[in-house]
Order: C-alpha cells, then sequence, then structure tokens
C-alpha cells in the first residue's frame, strides 16, 4: 500500500488542466472503507484541477460516488460468466458487478461455502449488487430489442426498395404497352385511310369504264377484291378498339341460361356443363362448345322466368333437374381444380342440393388437400369426408351443405 501511495503522491503533483490521469484499483491494499474515502478524495483533488480522471475499482462507495456525481459516469467491461471470459465490450453508463460467487461457483466451489460466504456479505452491498444485476439483464434485454428494431427496420427498408423497383418496372411496362398500342393503332389507321383512298380511286375508274362501256366482269371481280380488303381492315379497327367493361354477374351460368359468344357477338343457350368446366352451347342450329372465359351471362334474360318476374316453375325443381351431384377433377392442375370447383359449389348451392360428389383421384394427394382446404374455407359448407366403400373411397370427398 505505501509503495502504491508514494506513486499516488507523486502523479497527483504534476496534475494540471492537461493531465489525463489512470488510476488502476485506486485505493486498493488496506481497510476497504479508508480504501474508498481515500480514492473519492484523489479523484476530486484531480478533477479540482482540471484533470481526465479514468480509474479501476471494485469499491461500491465509488460506483455511488459516480452515479450521484455530475460529471462523473460509471463504465465497465461485460464479462460472460459461462465462459469466464471478457467480452472486451466496454458498456458506458452500466457500473461493474462483482462476479466473484459466480465465478467461484463456476468453478466448483462448495456451495456450502458459498451459501455462508452470501449470509456474510453485508445487506447494503448485496443489494447493491442486485440493483446492478437487475441492471445488466435490463440491458442485455434491450440489447435485444435494439438489435430485432434495426434487424426489422432493415428488413422493411429492403421490402420498400423492393416494392418501389417492382412499382416503378410495372409503371415501365405499362408505358411501354401504352406505346406498342398507341403504335398498332396509328398502323391499323393508316393501313385503313390507305385502303380507302385505294378504294376511292378504284371506284373512280370504274366508273369511267363503265361510262365507256367496258366488259364488267373484270370490274365485278375487283369489287370484290375491294370488299375483303376493306373488310379485312374494319376487323382489325374493330380488334383495336379498348373492350367495353361489363359488371360481373351476380351469380354462376346455369344450365338454360342464355349467354353471348364474345368473340362472336351473338347470343346461345347454355345446353350442359361439362365435368372440365367447359358448357355446350346452342346458337342457333349450331352447336359448339365454349371456356369460360369466352362467354358473358346475360341475366335479364333468365328463360326461367316468366312473366310478370316470377319463376315459371319453382328454383329448385328447374335446377335440381339440371345440376350433377358430383364435379370429376382428375387430370386438372390444383389451380383450375379449384376454380372449376368453387364454381360448381356456387351452382350447386344455388341449385338447392343437400350433397355433392367430389371426384379427385388418389394419386399424390396434392389435389385431394386442396380440395379439402377449399371445402374449409367455403362458408356454405356444412361438413365433408371422405368417401367410403362403394363412393370411391379416399379418391372422392362427400360436402354436405349447410
Amino acid at each position: 500500500f505505501s509503495s502504491h501511495m508514494r506513486t499516488i503522491v507523486d502523479v497527483v503533483a504534476q496534475c494540471d488542466d492537461r493531465t489525463l490521469v489512470l488510476f488502476d484499483e485506486l485505493g486498493a491494499g488496506t481497510d476497504p472503507a479508508e480504501g474508498a474515502a481515500l480514492a473519492t478524495a484523489i479523484i476530486e483533488f484531480c478533477r479540482k484541477l482540471g484533470s481526465r480522471v479514468v480509474a479501476t475499482t471494485h469499491y461500491a462507495e465509488l460506483k455511488l460516488y459516480a452515479m450521484r456525481t455530475k460529471g462523473v459516469i460509471n463504465a465497465s467491461c461485460e464479462f460472460d460468466v459461462e465462459t469466464l471470459r471478457p467480452t472486451y465490450k466496454l458498456l458506458i453508463g452500466i457500473p461493474g458487478k462483482s462476479n466473484a460467487f459466480a465465478i467461484s461457483r463456476k468453478l466448483g466451489l462448495s456451495e456450502e461455502i458459498l451459501k455462508e460466504a452470501d449470509d456474510l456479505v453485508d445487506k447494503s452491498d448485496k443489494d447493491f449488487e442486485d440493483v446492478l444485476s437487475q441492471l445488466e439483464q435490463q440491458r442485455q434485454q434491450m440489447e435485444l430489442a435494439r438489435q430485432e428494431a434495426e434487424r426489422l427496420k432493415q428488413e422493411t427498408a429492403k421490402i420498400k426498395q423492393q416494392n418501389e423497383e417492382y412499382q416503378e418496372q410495372l409503371r415501365k411496362e405499362k408505358e411501354k404497352a401504352v406505346e406498342s398500342a398507341r403504335r398498332e393503332a396509328q398502323h391499323i389507321i393508316d393501313e385503313a385511310r390507305a385502303a380507302a383512298n385505294i378504294a376511292s380511286e378504284e371506284l373512280k375508274a370504274m366508273r369511267k369504264q363503265l361510262a365507256d362501256g367496258t366488259d364488267v366482269s373484270g370490274i365485278n371481280q375487283r369489287q370484290a377484291e375491294l370488299r375483303r380488303n376493306l373488310n379485312e381492315v374494319e376487323d382489325k379497327l374493330r380488334a383495336s378498339q379498348p373492350k367495353k367493361e361489363r359488371p360481373k354477374p351476380t351469380r354462376g351460368i346455369l344450365v338454360g341460361d342464355t349467354v353471348e359468344l364474345l368473340k362472336l357477338g351473338t347470343k346461345a343457350s347454355v345446353l350442359a356443363i361439362n365435368k372440365d368446366g367447359t358448357y355446350q352451347l346452342q346458337a342457333g342450329i349450331l352447336k359448339l362448345t365454349a371456356k369460360p372465359d369466352e362467354i358473358y351471362l346475360l341475366e335479364n334474360e333468365n328463360p326461367y322466368k316468366a312473366k310478370g318476374g316470377h319463376p315459371a316453375h319453382s328454383g329448385r325443381e328447374m335446377k335440381m333437374t339440371a345440376m350433377p351431384t358430383e364435379i370429376d377433377l382428375r387430370g386438372m392442375d390444383t389451380v383450375e381444380a379449384i376454380c372449376v370447383l368453387e364454381r360448381y359449389l356456387d351452382e350447386a348451392m344455388r341449385a338447392n342440393l343437400s350433397t355433392v360428389r367430389i371426384i379427385h383421384g388418389k394419386g399424390t394427394g396434392a389435389l385431394r388437400a386442396a380440395v379439402q382446404q377449399a371445402l374449409k374455407k367455403n362458408k356454405f359448407i356444412k361438413s365433408f369426408r371422405l368417401g367410403v366403400y362403394g363412393e370411391g373411397e379416399d379418391g372422392v370427398t362427400i360436402a354436405e351443405f349447410r
């Protein structure tokens, strides 16, 4: 202690406002109470001279002094008790905690000795150490929260950037599509204008030939060619016109409904709904098959309604005779099958069917799982089960409506 103090006396004698003073275990080697008091007084003296001081200590009194004194702050080096190694992280504002008991226990010191030692520790010192432990736990929790917040911040920034890039890509593609459509439309208009000019000149020439008494057979042939050319240009112009948005039908298509063939612009009656989701139609004397996206339901021309807006027959009677009680989804991929199934369930519900049989096959079970997941989400389905012997077993699912 005398050697230690002699060095401190020399250091203090040279202190001024341009001095950085480093003390290691200041006041150690003597009575802890007196050592802590000396250490506090020495630090205060150096501070009054304007010196900057860094002092290491195990004295709780010095830790409290730093907490209570303006211009003085605690700091500590993080220590991993599990590995008995320092992490070399400097924690500013956090006083160091004595890990003597934890280290001794880790090294195998008897619990009996540790308990007796704990009983001998002054209550105020023990309370102080408990406070430091709580502070350290809170610091670790805050650090974890900070790291998680930083991770979420970076992830959010990344998602935002990806979204902005995606929106920019969509904008460019939209502009590109609009420009391409504009050029195509302009080309068609120019072509139509040129065809009209040619037709006008040809007609003038034909009139002149007729006036001169020229043979009309060649003129008739040329007129037919002009008519074909004009029809082709007219078709292109019609195709380039933007399609009118129609309101989405309020229900699915049923047998007997009237629909419009979108490509032909003509009406047709629905004869049957095929297992693959297509429709058998009657358009005049022509029978044909159409996909769902090729027709549009004309709800106001429902043949089931009689004069006065009342059904010609009961809805249940008409729909029960037309609506199949099962649907075969085999051979379809999952997405297509679920689309067909949802449309079928909607029509079956409107037809007042109580149960339906859904054929999905056995296979890998992927289609069966997708079907049952769709049934779980359907608010009109009361329950469903796999088929039993005679129904198709696990190759079919029986669904019951509410």
